[in-house]
C-alpha cells in the first residue's frame, strides 16, 4: 500500500496540473477535487457548444467511429442531457451501425462457433467500419491501443455500449442484446490467458459495470478475476493499467477498490514531475489516475 503522504503528493501534483486547464478533463478534475474554478460552468457550456458544432449533419465526427462515440461521452460529461440534440444525433448515428456489416460476432466459422462468438450466440454490436475496412491498430481515448482486428471492433463497440447506457437507452432491444452478449461472453472469462485477451475482458467489464443490478454478479466475477491476476507490483501482465483501473473504478466494488489501492504505488512511481503520466492520452490518463487515487483513499 502507498504511504498516504506519497499519495497526497501525487494528488497535489495532479491538482496543479489541472488547475486552470480550459478542457473537459480540467473541468472534471477540478470537480473531483472539489475545487471548481469560478467560470467552470460557463467553460463547460462553451466546450459543449464547440463540440456539438463539429458534428457533421449525419451526427458523426468526421465519419469515424471512435471520435463520434467519444463525443457522446464528452458531451454527457459536460452536462448535456441525453435528449440534447447533439447527443441524440450521435446516438442515432450509432444506432444505425448496430448489427451492421463489420460488427463483432458477424458471420460464423468453426473456431468462432466453438468459442460462441458468432452470430448464432451474440449480436447487437456496433460496426465501427465495414468488414472489408481494417481499423486496427486503433487507440481509444484512454490511451489503450488495440492491434488485433476482432479485439479493436469489440472494444469500440463496448465504448459505444457505454454511451448508450449512460444516455438511458438500456431498455432498447438492440442495446439489451449487446449487453446480454457481453454478459454471455463474460461467462467464459475464467483466466487471464486464453482466447480472450486481458484488455478485451477489461473493455467488457467496463461496459457491464453500467448495465445495472441484473449484471452485478457478472461484474463481481470479472472484477474478482482482474483482482486475482494483479501482479505483486500492483499492475497487470499484458493489460493496460489505465484502462484496467478505469474499469475497476466504474464497478464501484470493494474488491475493485482493494485492487486500486494495491496499484497506487506503481501509479505514483510512474508520475512525471508535472503530474502527468506521459504523452499518450496525457490529460485523459491524468484524469483516470486522479480518480483512482481519490477513490483508493477517500480521505484525500
Amino acid at each position: 500500500m502507498a504511504d498516504p503522504l506519497v499519495t497526497a503528493g501525487a494528488v497535489a501534483r495532479l491538482a496543479r496540473y489541472f488547475e486552470g486547464l480550459p478542457t473537459r478533463q480540467g473541468v472534471l478534475a477540478r470537480a473531483a477535487l472539489h475545487r471548481p474554478a469560478a467560470d467552470d460552468g460557463a467553460l463547460a457550456r462553451e466546450l459543449g457548444r464547440r463540440m456539438a458544432a463539429e458534428l457533421r449533419p449525419d451526427g458523426s465526427v468526421g465519419g469515424a467511429a471512435v471520435p463520434t462515440i467519444w463525443r457522446a461521452h464528452e458531451l454527457l460529461d459536460l452536462g448535456r442531457p441525453p435528449d440534447d440534440p447533439a447527443v441524440a444525433r450521435i446516438l442515432a448515428w450509432l444506432a444505425e451501425r448496430q448489427d451492421a456489416p463489420g460488427a463483432y460476432g458477424e458471420g460464423c466459422d468453426r473456431e468462432r462457433h466453438a468459442q460462441r462468438i458468432c452470430r448464432h450466440f451474440i449480436g447487437g454490436f456496433f460496426a465501427p467500419a465495414s468488414g472489408e475496412q481494417r481499423i486496427a491498430p486503433v487507440t481509444l481515448p484512454n490511451g489503450k491501443a488495440f492491434r488485433a482486428e476482432p479485439a479493436a471492433r469489440f472494444a469500440i463497440s463496448c465504448l459505444g455500449l457505454r454511451a448508450a447506457l449512460r444516455a438511458g437507452l438500456g431498455d432498447r432491444p438492440a442495446v439489451v442484446r449487446h449487453l446480454e452478449s457481453v454478459h454471455a461472453l463474460a461467462q467464459q472469462w475464467t483466466g487471464w490467458a486464453g482466447f480472450f485477451t486481458p484488455d478485451v475482458m477489461v473493455a467488457g467489464l467496463h461496459a457491464l459495470a453500467l448495465g445495472g443490478p441484473a449484471y452485478r454478479p457478472a461484474v463481481e466475477s470479472v472484477a474478482s478475476l482482474v483482482s486475482a491476476e494483479q501482479s505483486r507490483d500492483g499492475l497487470w501482465p499484458n493489460a493496460d493499467p489505465f484502462a484496467t483501473l478505469e474499469a475497476l473504478v466504474a464497478t464501484g466494488l470493494p474488491v475493485a477498490r482493494a485492487a486500486a489501492r494495491r496499484a497506487v504505488p506503481a501509479l505514483v512511481e510512474r508520475q512525471k514531475p508535472d503530474g502527468t503520466f506521459g504523452a499518450m492520452a496525457q490529460q485523459e490518463r491524468a484524469l483516470i489516475a486522479l480518480r483512482v487515487l481519490l477513490w483508493a483513499d477517500p480521505a484525500l
